[in-house]
């Protein structure tokens, strides 16, 4: 691609002389071949490429992109230098125009919020497709099309990130465009939201679930958390915000957009749902109501959270233009999201439940604890299983075990991605929330854990298993290895029943 088109579309200054140069890729890893590449220098929080540019031009890069601040190398007549001020905006900008200007083509919906936004962009995924609109989807739990799953595998093969790096991201918009999408629902992260991944981006409609403590060790506070949040707001035409959240006017400060509130708690807000039923087995009921629209809604999953999180993805549909009846339609058949409240299917010899729950924040413990209060049998337990990631909020760890402690009947600690740190330190930060008459069994090894706590379960119990959800791996150090909670749980019922049946006797071992 011609070096001026790129620049040109990243606002990037480019001299006349080499409007021509061809560019054949795009890369900020100093290590890869690259062969007629333009190298992006990006300073991170442990590496700064700009001390990597040698590296890259030795690799084969023709041209250098650097901050403006930093000095241009002398003698390097046959490498291209060009500066701007925002390396990181101008790496969307740049992806963006390499593969087509995808965005252009699609209604892009972002959902954001600390949790929630799965469970909210697969229900709106779900309506637009009953009003018969094509839609993509992206983010944590992966990226799909009518089409099917379309690959997000990283370089590094470690990250799960929510929503993708520029190289990722804009190749799967090309991809949802040439496939014929019309909407696009996508979960929108504080990080992406913060370097600029989503620059060249005008949503269509912004959703915004809550914001609670996450992401510390990047943020740094709760105001630049939330300050990357609002940002979105910035960036769209339209924005649905709960108003029950007490961050709800920090979004709606900055906000260029169109603006509609939501409550469930009766304040004053565009929308609102009263008549409200949370039924234990059977889901939510509740009525939708604006100066409009009076809608009663039906969805079957579980949980008072299923309220605010379908109600958000119904006011968006209906801002949007879908029709009132493929709105109940589709929310009243709305299937689980895999790791969200998933239900482990051990069939009718057993006599206690297990739920897998991506729950990794004290917010999203504390609600789906308190969910399951109405969800366990008569006579059974709550236990829950959890732990907290490695290199990511310390802060949290010591909240979770309070919360842990004090809404289950059993806790249960464990290792969830130790990543660099040691598995029994952060077990050690979570114990020290737990009060010392609060009984707790700590197992560090997570697959021992599932075993335990499956070989242990008593009749009624409900088990939950915390953390993890959706992800089908574990990382340890820089390895990430296969890992498979739902497998687990199966292996481990299956020796529990031949245990149970005697079929775990030794040779000659008499039968009593």
């Amino acid at each position: 691609m011609k070096l001026k088109l790129l620049c040109d579309a990243a606002g990037i200054c480019c001299p006349e002389a080499y409007f021509n140069c061809e560019i054949e890729d795009i890369s900020t890893d100093s290590r890869k071949e690259m062969k007629g590449a333009m190298f992006v220098c990006l300073r991170g929080t442990q590496f700064d490429s700009h001390n990597y540019i040698q590296n890259a031009i030795n690799n084969g890069a023709v041209c250098v992109l650097t901050d403006s601040n930093h000095p241009i190398p002398k003698n390097t007549k046959e490498v291209v230098f060009l500066q701007c001020d925002n390396t990181r905006e101008a790496l969307a900008h740049l992806w963006h125009a390499w593969y087509g200007f995808p965005c252009r083509d699609l209604k892009i919906i972002g959902v954001t919020g600390t949790n929630g936004k799965t469970s909210v962009a697969h229900m709106l995924r779900t309506i637009l497709r009953t009003s018969w609109h094509t839609c993509g989807i992206i983010g944590t739990v992966g990226c799909e099309t009518e089409k099917g799953v379309i690959d997000t595998v990283t370089e590094a093969g470690l990250s799960n990130l929510t929503t993708p790096d520029p190289r990722d991201l804009y190749r799967i918009f090309s991809q949802m465009r040439d496939e014929g999408v019309e909407y696009v629902v996508m979960e929108v992260s504080s990080h992406a939201l913060s370097l600029g991944k989503l620059a060249p981006i005008t949503f269509e409609a912004a959703i915004f679930t809550n914001l609670t403590p996450e992401h510390l060790d990047f943020h740094k506070t709760m105001g630049a958390y939330a300050a990357a949040k609002a940002s979105l707001f910035q960036k769209t035409k339209l924005g649905i915000l709960n108003a029950d959240s007490p961050y709800c006017e920090r979004m709606l400060a900055d906000a260029t957009c169109r603006r509609i509130t939501c409550t469930t708690k009766g304040r004053d807000a565009d929308y609102s749902a009263t008549e409200i039923e949370i039924q234990a087995q059977n889901g939510v009921l509740y009525r939708l109501s604006s100066m409009r629209t009076r809608l009663r809604i039906v969805c079957p999953i579980a949980g008072e959270f299923t309220v605010m999180n379908s109600m958000q993805a119904a006011i968006c549909a209906l801002e949007l233009g879908c029709s009132p009846a493929a709105i109940k339609t589709a929310l009243a058949t709305m299937g689980g999201v895999k790791g969200r409240m998933e239900r482990v299917r051990l069939g009718l010899e057993a006599d206690f439940s297990v739920l897998i729950d991506y729950a990794h924040t004290p917010d999203a413990l504390e609600k789906l604890l308190l969910t399951a209060r109405d969800l366990v049998q008569k006579g059974g337990r709550t236990v829950v299983l959890f732990g907290c990631g490695g290199d990511r909020d310390r802060t949290k760890r010591a909240v979770m075990g309070e919360i842990a402690s004090r809404l289950a009947d059993h806790v249960i600690i464990t290792s969830d991605n130790s990543r660099g740190e040691d598995p029994m330190q952060i077990i050690c930060q979570i114990v020290s929330g737990i009060p010392p008459q609060k009984a707790y069994t700590v197992i560090p090894d997570r697959a021992s854990a599932i075993r335990y706590a499956i070989e242990n379960a008593k009749a009624g119990d409900l088990i939950l298993l915390a953390g993890k959800g959706h992800e089908e791996y574990e990382i340890v150090g820089g390895e990430r290895r296969p890992f498979c909670e739902g497998c687990l749980v199966k292996e481990a019922f299956r020796a529990r029943l031949r245990t149970q049946n005697g079929e775990d006797k030794k040779e000659g071992e008499p039968t009593v």
